[in-house]
């Protein structure tokens, strides 16, 4: 699987987040995190919906988000106002200043779990990464 869903799988399972029938809402389209991280979550019982950038009206489809996934590349774009109290809110954002897709500060009052940037999805991806990296080893080299 992709390194940064992978590793936003294992964060959840980490801190024993269950997925089966809560509503995640992935706010990003991109075909190496936002894509394939909803349709793990899909894979897990979560009922997904996709959102975007220009989807219309997106704080009302956030703000029912159980899960919210954060991917759409533009610095604090969303913020505490969007966040359904309780939520889990994942930044997978990674923008100039070392900032990420969440008003941090404002969603963390609202969050009952956010993951920071940096220090939350990026070393998850990294790691994730070096599983995968020496599973490969492994498997090419016949090593138990």
């Amino acid at each position: 699987m992709s390194c940064t869903p992978g590793g936003i799988l294992r964060l959840l399972d980490e801190y024993q987040v269950d997925l089966a029938g809560k509503h995640a809402v992935v706010v990003g389209r991109s075909a190496i995190l936002g894509r394939p991280v909803g349709l793990l979550l899909l894979a897990r019982d979560a009922t997904v919906t996709y959102c975007h950038s220009r989807t219309v009206d997106l704080p009302a489809i956030t703000r029912k988000a159980d899960v919210l996934v954060a991917a759409v590349g533009r610095p604090r774009f969303l913020t505490g106002a969007d966040i359904k109290p309780g939520a889990v809110v994942i930044d997978a954002g990674y923008n100039p200043g070392n900032v990420g897709d969440v008003d941090f500060a404002s969603a963390r009052e609202r969050a009952s779990l956010i993951t920071p940037v940096p220090g939350g999805v990026g070393p998850m991806t990294i790691a994730v990464l070096l599983a995968q990296t020496v599973d490969a080893a492994t498997r090419q080299l016949a090593v138990r």
